[in-house]
């Protein structure tokens, strides 16, 4: 009488592995709307970089620059820059900003001046539950990122 091993072979193993990879991957996606925490955290550095970029602008240049934001297109750009930044569409975008700067209810821009300060403002960058606040301070310019 030959006695087997208990156990599980290698095979079984693996296809335990790729399963468990498959969930991993898809059910995030699932529960949070299909944005990833990353995905989330990228956006509003994107839109910081932006907003940066045109501070730096208006100071080296000595004139103003502006970013204006399509909250429906999910898109913003930078005056003197033709480049459209799209953001992710299942992103929720909103627009605190002056009221000289507001087009219309769903898009609006933050103007930076030669001296480094700006109008100031806030976007916000939510997906479901978890957001991202890009704050501009009105005297300094200066961008910041909150969760």
């Amino acid at each position: 009488m030959q006695i087997r091993a208990q156990g599980f072979s290698l095979l079984e193993l693996l296809i335990v592995v790729v399963i468990m990879g498959m969930v991993y991957v898809l059910v995030p996606g699932m529960i949070f709307g299909g944005v990833s925490g990353a995905e989330l955290r990228a956006s509003s550095r994107d839109i910081a970089s932006g907003l940066r970029q045109a501070r730096s602008f208006a100071v080296s240049e000595r004139r103003e620059a502006i970013v204006t934001l399509d909250l429906d297109k999910r898109a913003f750009s930078l005056s003197g820059n033709a480049r459209i930044f799209q953001l992710p569409e299942k992103l929720e975008l909103k627009l605190y900003t002056a009221q000289s700067e507001i087009v219309n209810e769903r898009q609006g821009a933050i103007r930076f001046f030669p001296d480094g300060s700006s109008t100031g403002g806030r976007v916000t960058v939510a997906s479901g539950e978890r957001k991202y606040l890009v704050d501009v301070d009105w005297l300094t310019g200066k961008v910041a990122i909150l969760e």
